[in-house]
């Protein structure tokens, strides 16, 4: 698979110098040594953000109107491993103009777009959102995408699996959000479902008073699929404080299904220095109390991130 990957790459190099297209090799290499309280220490990959290798391009088509692309994998920095997919994260093409980017192939849905935007802990394995007991789908296969343009800071996006690609057992996924960033302020809100049922509605935002970025997000998941604890809701409270070089980041985050009568909560504390516009370093951990689904996973980590 590192030869596929390889060639794939110089060959697309080459092929936008005789186009002159615009093709860009990018990545991030994100490590990190920490412990789960009661385990042993370990290596993993991914603390602040997914490590990934990918390329993406555009082609101008004049009139305003450009093809895009894009491809991306992720990284295991821990072995070199990747997963069964050649690109897991996107492998998708489209147009982009005026009108919005229209895109279709594997891609992140609408709700993927905006659903950590406001988490503490830089939305990291140290966040405190980590407690949440619902989950969603994040990319999927076959994927038509339409995301607007921007008019007076407000944008949104609409995401939809072609049922014919969706294989057998599976749920096509459908998903959307509307989001606001002008000032100090951003605001999103986010939605998917799939046929048998299962409905995320994910409402965050932040206010930047510089001094701190004051973050919030409440997340509720229904299932009428027939699955255990139908209706879960989640949300988290937190602050990113920049001090120079340094960025500290608090959270509080607490998650409770229907039904039960206790919650699960924790609390992160994150701080990241830069080393470089693409290089920082971090640490930070994540104290667990989990009343309801009853094995606490208290975390404390180092790492390194690169973005090239």
């Amino acid at each position: 698979m590192k030869k596929s990957l390889i060639a794939l790459a110089v060959l697309a190099a080459s092929g936008a110098a005789m186009a002159q297209s615009s093709v860009t090799l990018y990545g991030i290499a994100d490590i990190w040594v920490g412990k789960v309280k009661g385990e042993s220490a370990v290596a993993g990959s991914g603390g602040v953000n997914t490590s990934r290798l990918g390329f993406k391009g555009s082609e101008d088509l004049g009139g305003g109107l450009s093809a895009i692309f894009q491809f991306e994998q992720k990284l295991s920095l821990g072995d070199g491993s990747t997963n069964d997919k050649l690109f897991d994260r996107q492998a998708n093409v489209g147009l982009a103009g005026g009108f919005g980017t229209l895109k279709l192939g594997r891609n992140w849905n609408a709700l993927d777009d905006v659903f950590g935007a406001s988490n503490s802990g830089f939305d990291s394995a140290l966040s405190a959102s980590n407690v949440w007991q619902n989950s969603y789908t994040g990319a999927a296969d076959a994927q038509l995408y339409y995301a607007t343009p921007e008019f007076a800071g407000v944008s949104g996006a609409v995401s939809s699996q072609l049922n014919g690609n969706v294989p057998a057992g599976g749920k096509r996924i459908s998903a959307l959000h509307v989001k606001y960033a002008g000032g100090p302020v951003a605001a999103a809100l986010g939605y998917e479902t799939n046929e048998v049922g299962q409905k995320g509605t994910m409402l965050n935002g932040s206010y930047d008073l510089g001094a701190a970025k004051l973050l919030a997000s409440y997340y509720t998941t229904k299932d009428t699929g027939g699955v255990a604890d139908a209706e879960v809701n989640s949300y988290q409270l937190g602050a990113d404080i920049p001090l120079g070089a340094f960025t500290l980041s608090v959270g509080y985050a607490s998650s409770k299904a229907d039904g039960a009568s206790e919650s699960d909560s924790a609390f992160g504390v994150a701080a990241a220095y830069s080393l470089s516009k693409r290089t920082m370093v971090y640490t930070g951990f994540r104290a667990e109390d989990r009343k309801a689904t009853g094995v606490d996973k208290d975390f404390f980590a180092v790492g390194l991130n690169h973005k090239f």
